[in-house]
């Protein structure tokens, strides 16, 4: 990991929607929290194999309800929605943020695909 993978400064939106992040290299990106909800890093939800990544639906509405530091290279979110068990490493975030378009374009599509909504 190099110095620009870790945050100087982590917060959520007051309406607790998104979590901005700021990195020491100077990205600073905002991640929907409907978009960490449905691509947690948990096993609950990326399963064990990639063949196993569950589809999460209907978290259009989804909030954070808080935020648990894990060490010096993670965080553990809690969703209003009960879930908490995903632990997103600095690196997840930066991946997340990076590749979001193509991420969130192929949630969409398999949404469309099973017939389910946001």
């Amino acid at each position: 990991m190099t110095d620009t993978d870790w945050p100087e400064e982590i917060r959520l939106s007051p309406d607790k929607s998104r979590l901005s992040l700021v990195f020491s290299g100077g990205d600073r990106v905002t991640l929907e929290a409907e978009y960490l909800r449905v691509e947690s890093p948990s096993a609950e939800v990326q399963g064990h194999a990639p063949h196993e990544k569950k589809l999460i639906a209907g978290k259009s509405r989804v909030k954070i309800l808080g935020l648990d530091p894990v060490g010096n290279y993670a965080v553990r979110i809690r969703f209003d929605d009960g879930h908490d068990s995903g632990l997103f490493t600095w690196a997840y975030l930066k991946k997340l943020a990076a590749e979001r378009d193509a991420i969130w374009q192929a949630y969409l599509d398999a949404l469309a695909a099973s017939g389910q909504a946001r």
